[in-house]
Parts: C-alpha cells; structure tokens; sequence
C-alpha cells in the first residue's frame, strides 16, 4: 500500500477531500521523522514502537579484494508492532 492509496482509503471513508486528508497524512509523517531525528520514541497505542537505536560499528571484507573494511557505528530505526497489530496479523496470515 502506498501514501496515495492511504490517503485515497481515508478520503473515501471520511468523506474529506483528498488534498486535506494528504496534508495530514503528510504531517503525521513529518512530524514522526523530526521526533525520531530528535532521539525521541514514538509509541502509538496498539499500532506500535519506533525508536532509534545505534548499531555497533564493526569490522567487515571488501568483496572484491577481500581486505578488511572498518564499519562505523550508524543510527538506524526500530519497529516493534503493538500487541494488537500482531494477534490481528497473526490471524490473517
């Protein structure tokens, strides 16, 4: 599903017009981008977590001339869905 589709589902259920409905849906997104560069977690009830987390740098291999690579630290995004979003996903699949 892409933002469009979402944006068109919300319109057709509201009865909102899809420009307003994108600008909220745009902000939300926004909004949850600015929070988790800020280091802050985003908790939405029975939907799930995001929070950012930092990876451990490490040592890795070059494929192609197989020399060790130093890999730094990196900050990446964590999902854990909420506990209705796994009994609903559990039951459908």
């Amino acid at each position: 599903m892409t933002k469009k589709e979402i944006i068109l589902r919300i319109s057709e259920e509201t009865g909102l017009k899809q420009i307003h409905v994108k600008e909220v849906v745009q902000r939300t997104f926004d909004l949850i981008v600015e929070r988790l560069s800020a280091g802050e977690k985003i908790e939405l009830r029975n939907f799930g977590i995001l929070k950012v987390k930092t990876r451990k740098g490490r040592m890795g291999r070059n494929p192609r001339t197989g020399d060790s690579v130093s890999i730094p630290d990196k900050k990446v995004v964590r999902f854990k869905p909420g506990m209705r979003m796994k009994m609903d996903v559990k039951k459908n699949v």
